[in-house]
């Protein structure tokens, strides 16, 4: 449903909205809170007005989320989760659409969209951009047509552990990314975390200095780190998933490259270990990576599963940046490494529990990179020395815990 332009005022006109029947007493009434931590389905600090109304198909606790001006807006997931439809068609009712599986029963539906930058079967973290606000399927006027379900029933919407209320609302699906690089030029790793924003910032915390803030990019991106000149300092960098564009932040500038498709998810690493990193992507739909090389070339290497999620690090101590997946369901890195003739040598390695997230840095300096998980609920980071030479199937125990970021 698209609301006629002049109640999309700021705040104008929300009391008046004739279409919304249901008011925000009825819904806390009968509202049972979900065991999803949902927030809103827009980038952080985004206002938009919410509303639904009598016959709303397929569910009156359905919502449609406004503003002036919309179209083209980015959505972001509500909650983490696994993509089990990304309709690129504009065909059908709900036109392109995305539903992502939340676990214990619950799901999430965005619909009408203009373009989807979700994959099917890929895994997602809540707040990465899964498509924009659009007029497809049976819209009659740009809108973003949200359900939150329990099975296959729609029920009453929840964000940040209160009952939706139809008006406008500001959206609090500002969530830290967990990172971890080479800083401040001594051996070990530093932990540091990518606080999505309107103008979102890399927070890094040495050991023995205050804390780091590089303000780079915006909520709807994704993070990466390497460096990119090759002059033996980190630098930051984020990929826009809607126009496929890696930006690179150096001394000498901001780089700007476009690659991959808008699903991927991006990587960095020493390819060709000369001392810069390149970057490089992880495509869900075949589970493959692309790394590009230094002269453009690129070649898949298959990896995992489509809803693994993807990590780096120099797994030998080569000095060349090696692949690896995380199945966040079972908490199960798989690392690969290639001997000098070309063969791929696979280990398996569990650490920390279902639902973490991983973070892969060399803790100790050694230059070999070890293994970590950061829990989203605590805001812990787990750190384990797990080397390549672990049998498979190996539970790595933390060597230490560290505090990284704001828990979600």
């Amino acid at each position: 449903m698209r609301l006629p332009r002049p109640l999309l005022g700021p705040l104008a006109g929300l009391a008046s909205m004739t279409l919304v029947v249901t008011t925000g007493a009825a819904f806390a009434a009968r509202s049972t809170p979900p065991l999803t931590p949902y927030q809103m389905p827009f980038p952080c600090g985004e206002t938009w007005a919410g509303s639904t109304r009598a016959g709303h198909s397929p569910s009156i606790r359905s919502i449609d989320w406004n503003r002036n001006p919309d179209a083209g807006a980015p959505v972001v997931a509500a909650a983490g989760g696994t993509v089990t439809t990304a309709q690129a068609s504009s065909s059908g009712g709900y036109g392109r659409y995305v539903v992502i599986d939340h676990g214990n029963g619950e799901s999430s539906l965005y619909a009408h969209l203009n373009s989807v930058s979700a994959g099917l079967g890929q895994r997602v973290d809540q707040g990465t951009m899964i498509g924009t606000v659009g007029n497809t399927g049976n819209s009659r006027g740009s809108h973003l047509h949200f359900e939150q379900k329990s099975g296959k029933a729609v029920v009453d919407a929840w964000f940040g552990g209160v009952a939706f209320k139809p008006g406008a609302l500001t959206s609090a699906n500002c969530v830290d990314v967990p990172l971890a690089g080479n800083f401040t030029g001594d051996p070990a790793a530093e932990t540091a975390v990518f606080r999505r924003a309107r103008r979102s910032t890399f927070i890094v915390s040495p050991t023995s200095s205050a804390p780091i803030q590089v303000r780079f990019g915006r909520a709807f991106d994704e993070p990466l780190l390497g460096d990119w000149d090759g002059d033996g300092q980190l630098d930051v960098g984020v990929r826009t998933p809607r126009r496929s564009k890696f930006k690179l932040r150096t001394a000498n500038g901001v780089a700007k490259i476009k690659f991959g498709l808008v699903s991927d998810r991006p990587i960095s690493g020493d390819w060709n270990g000369d001392g810069s990193s390149e970057i490089g992507v992880h495509r869900a739909s075949d589970a493959t990576f692309w790394q590009r090389q230094p002269d453009g070339s690129t070649a898949p290497v298959w990896l995992g599963d489509g809803d693994d999620l993807p990590v780096t690090g120099d797994w030998d101590g080569d000095r060349r940046t090696d692949l690896g997946v995380f199945d966040q369901s079972t908490a199960t890195f798989t690392l690969r490494t290639t001997t000098a003739d070309g063969l791929s040598l696979l280990s398996v390695v569990q650490l920390g529990a279902p639902g973490d997230l991983p973070v892969t840095g060399d803790w100790d300096g050694n230059g070999i990179t070890d293994l970590g998980v950061w829990s989203p609920t605590t805001a812990l980071l787990s750190q384990g020395f797990a080397p390549m030479s672990a049998r498979p199937g190996t539970t790595a125990t933390p060597t230490r815990v560290v505090r990284v970021g704001r828990s979600r």
